[in-house]
């Protein structure tokens, strides 16, 4: 849809200001009307490249230095339904086993090659009470995939696929994210680190059951953040 410049110009709506007006549809839907919705969402992720949000791949470079963040993120907008942004990954960088509590959650590659290892809980009860240091959580590692991207999106839900671990797979990478609703410490939905206690490792085959216990969050992760200089995104 055309939207109205300056000078009463028609200029086509940039991709991701379409992707958040689907997102804000999507995740404002009562539950019967969300699955078609969220395939309308999909379709939009799916075409989103690095050029659609003015993002120029880095070269390959060496991992990151001592004192610089392995991960930056860009903050792209953020309502009560959903959040958006881009996660930039350096060269070896890794975003550690976490969970996305209560929350929908969508990923597409932008540039470079990311493995992702996906977890679901077999405890439900305990998967959404909130979780302390030292906890056991009974899993099973549903996913263990590479993307780049020309791959479909990623997918998440409140229950299947929930906790995952993202690498840099050969160089810097970076990914869009849109969760729904935001993380919110206030309101139960903090993240929380995990680590796989006694199981297969994130690349072994998929379907086996791991024991994962929550962790503080790794000393070797922490996340800057960078300007979002694409296009302008309004809702």
């Amino acid at each position: 849809m055309p939207q109205r410049s300056e000078g009463s110009a028609m200029v086509p709506t940039s991709l991701v200001q379409r992707i958040a007006r689907q997102a804000l549809v999507t995740f404002r839907q009562p539950p019967h009307a969300f699955h078609d919705k969220h395939q309308q969402l999909l379709s939009l992720v799916r075409q989103a490249r690095a050029a659609d949000l003015k993002l120029l791949p880095p070269g390959c470079g060496s991992p990151p230095c001592r004192g610089t963040p392995p991960v930056t993120y860009m903050h792209i907008c953020e309502t009560e339904q959903f959040s958006m942004g881009v996660f930039l990954l350096k060269s070896g960088a890794r975003i550690p086993l976490h969970d996305h509590p209560d929350m929908h959650g969508v990923l597409k590659v932008l540039y470079g090659k990311l493995r992702v290892s996906c977890f679901d809980s077999l405890d439900r009860q305990a998967a959404h009470s909130r979780p302390q240091v030292g906890a056991m959580l009974r899993s099973v590692l549903r996913s263990s995939a590479e993307y780049t991207d020309s791959s479909e999106p990623c997918v998440l839900e409140p229950d299947r696929d929930n906790l995952h671990q993202i690498d840099a797979v050969d160089g810097p990478a970076a990914f869009l994210d849109v969760l729904a609703p935001p993380y919110d410490p206030d309101g139960g939905r903090d993240c929380h680190y995990f680590r796989v206690l006694q199981g297969p490792e994130p690349r072994e085959p998929n379907g086996r059951e791991v024991w994962l216990m929550e962790i503080a969050q790794p000393v070797s992760f922490w996340c800057g953040t960078e300007a979002y200089l694409g296009p302008e995104v309004r809702l």
